[in-house]
């Protein structure tokens, strides 16, 4: 009977596969489907063990070339061969079910320690299928380029000696794809996203209205139009509860909260737009209040409406609060390309509302707090040259869900007090820092907390804090140390493969309950309770704001 040509080319296709390759592919397949930070879809999943394969049999590759290189070339029987073969299709046949089943399980597991419905198991037969595409392509994509290269040598070595030839085109074929990425095609790319986002920053949200209250920017007394402040300056200068919601849920008289924004397009630089920010602040009064916030925003100029809501709830209205929009870029573009932005942002604002507090008299200046969230934490940090100086400069500061490349971050955390976990470190004894997942961890045993404060919220599930390149090769502390208590005891690190595995838990890292991931939300009131420790504050009205917090009443 003959045989399709469509089987002769499987046929083939399987014949071009190293057994090595196979081996340590199989062997990430393995390590892929164990359990990571955050639960994931299905799909996300495949596309994980995807690229586990494909860099399993690279390296599998790779091992048997450096093998040959050394001169070791056995010469291996055809029946030995065969038998090799066989065992491995065995050990496959056997490892893949069972480790998609396991997979499976494990996942249920993820989303019942972070409060995520469970979903139909059947899905991960899905996954196997999924992933063995994906690995074919970049298979295919390597290929591609190490037959180019090849050609590329074979024209080279007509001018020149075959080892140079070789290196030469190694070096082109390199500068070729830097090229592709950081190029002409990176930056159309980013430039079409960027005109995207700016259209998607001309709408406004649902049940977004203009506040006629002369406290907030965008209404009818404020110098920057309410059309000027993009689609997250309206929704957080339109939000917020007011003086009687406050006071209802305080039980405490309360001030109407000022907030005030400027727009990416309200002047020609970030500093610009900062010192439009403090003329809004100075036409509110806001340096007649307690407090004073400085948030710095995400990307397109988002803050997180609970940690905002809980500053004002707990300082009885009786604050202000000063944003500004520096991106129409989402988060994920610009933590991918534009890190330099959020940095400068959040210095000019800092420093330009520092100097008009600073301009009046002693006794009469606020106190002067700042937060961000994200990239937010990241640019908000960028003001300061390490915690002594926000603790000197500030009288307070909350940085949320902070990315692992930032410099303060990485450098307090690396210089924890010793026996102190990575994921909540202690700093000199929580004297002015502390580290929190949640309220109860700002106690620290009851340790004295002297004032400035400054707290670092973070969850031990948040692969925005954990992702790092040095997952690659390197494991980390905080999975050398006891795993935070909403994660899977089988996390465990794994060459290459657990960089991949939080790489894509980031996708939808805020798509979780409340306390998990990059999801912060009622316990800001713990946070702020601590931070500005008002007069007669008791732990029954932090239950409260958190309360409203929950509640939506944000």
């Amino acid at each position: 009977m003959p045989t399709s040509p469509a089987a002769v080319r499987i046929r083939e296709y399987a014949r071009s596969l190293h057994p090595a390759g196979l081996t340590l592919a199989l062997l990430f397949f393995v390590w892929s489907m164990t359990p990571s930070l955050l639960p994931r879809a299905w799909y996300l999943q495949a596309l994980a063990t995807g690229i586990s394969l494909a860099t399993g049999y690279g390296l599998g590759c790779l091992l048997a070339w450096a093998v040959r290189s050394c001169g070791v070339s056995p010469d291996v029987p055809a029946r030995l061969r065969r038998i090799g073969w066989w065992a491995l299709a065995a050990a496959a046949a056997v490892t893949v079910p069972t480790f998609l089943v396991l997979g499976s399980w494990w996942q249920q597991i993820t989303r019942d320690l972070a409060g995520v419905e469970r979903i139909d198991r059947a899905n991960y037969l899905l996954v196997l299928v999924l992933a063995v595409a994906v690995a074919a392509l970049l298979l295919a994509a390597a290929r591609g380029i190490r037959r180019g290269t090849a050609a590329l040598t074979r024209v080279v070595a007509r001018r020149v000696p075959t080892p140079v030839a070789r290196l030469v085109a190694l070096v082109l074929v390199a500068v070729i794809a830097v090229l592709s990425v950081n190029g002409v095609a990176y930056r159309g790319l980013l430039g079409a996203a960027g005109r995207m986002a700016a259209a998607a920053d001309n709408g406004t949200a649902d049940g977004v209205w203009r506040p006629d209250a002369p406290e907030r920017s965008g209404s009818p007394a404020s110098t920057q139009p309410w059309e000027s402040l993009g689609k997250e300056g309206r929704t957080f200068v339109a939000g917020g509860p007011s003086a009687a919601r406050i006071a209802e849920v305080t039980g405490r008289p309360a001030l109407t909260p000022i907030r005030v924004y400027a727009g990416h397009d309200a002047a020609a630089t970030i500093e610009e737009v900062a010192d439009l920010v403090v003329d809004e602040l100075e036409r509110t009064g806001a340096f007649d209040r307690s407090v004073v916030a400085v948030a710095t925003t995400t990307g397109r100029g988002w803050v997180n409406a609970g940690v905002a809501a809980g500053l004002e709830y707990t300082a009885g209205g009786d604050s202000a609060i000063a944003a500004m929009q520096y991106s129409f870029l989402p988060s994920p573009l610009s933590f991918l390309a534009d890190r330099e932005s959020p940095q400068i942002a959040g210095r000019a604002l800092f420093e330009a509302v520092e100097r008009a507090v600073q301009d009046r008299p002693e006794g009469e200046r606020p106190e002067l707090v700042t937060f961000g969230e994200s990239l937010g934490s990241f640019g908000g940090q960028s003001a300061f040259g390490g915690t002594q100086d926000m603790v000197a400069r500030t009288d307070g500061a909350l940085w949320v869900g902070t990315p692992n490349f930032s410099p303060q971050w990485a450098y307090v955390t690396a210089h924890r007090d010793p026996g102190s976990p990575e994921r909540l470190p202690v700093v000199d004894g929580g004297e002015h820092v502390r580290f929190a997942a949640g309220g109860p961890d700002l106690d620290l045993e009851g340790a004295p907390w002297g004032s400035p404060r400054v707290v670092y919220w973070q969850h031990a599930s948040d692969p925005i804090t954990w992702w790092s390149f040095d997952l690659l090769l390197q494991r980390p502390d905080w999975l050398r140390e006891p795993l935070g208590p909403d994660l899977d005891p089988g996390v465990r690190w794994m060459p290459f493969v657990t960089f991949w595995q939080v790489t894509l838990d980031m996708v939808f890292s805020a798509d979780v309950p409340d306390g998990h991931g990059h999801s912060f939300g009622p316990d800001a009131a713990w946070m702020w309770a601590a931070i500005l420790d008002p007069p007669g504050w008791t732990g029954q009205d932090t239950d409260r704001v958190a309360a409203a917090i929950a509640a939506g009443a944000v």
